[in-house]
């Protein structure tokens, strides 16, 4: 009898504070080329002076929270909130 899989990381909704530059569309690109993400959507909230408020939903395979955040604050953003998960068992 095998064990069961481990629930993995498959979506998760986060609420980003970012500046103005990288653009999301390169944003987006940079964080669909980590590992185990199928696709990356960003949309654009609130615009001020300086910075641009984002929500973020990845979807993938085993997504690595830290990786996503170390990511995120090299660019110098950082994580508001997280605002859904979802872990699910492969098949």
């Amino acid at each position: 009898m095998s064990r069961p899989q481990r629930p993995q990381l498959t979506r998760i909704v986060l609420d980003v504070m970012k500046p103005h530059e990288p653009s999301i569309l390169e944003f987006g690109r940079m964080l669909s080329e980590l590992e185990g993400v199928r696709s990356v959507s960003i949309i654009l909230g609130e615009v001020d002076m300086k910075t641009e408020t984002v929500k973020i939903i990845m979807e993938g395979d085993n997504l690595n929270y830290e990786a996503i955040r170390q990511l995120i604050e090299k660019f110098g953003a950082a994580v508001h909130s997280i605002d859904e998960v979802l872990y699910s068992r492969g098949r």
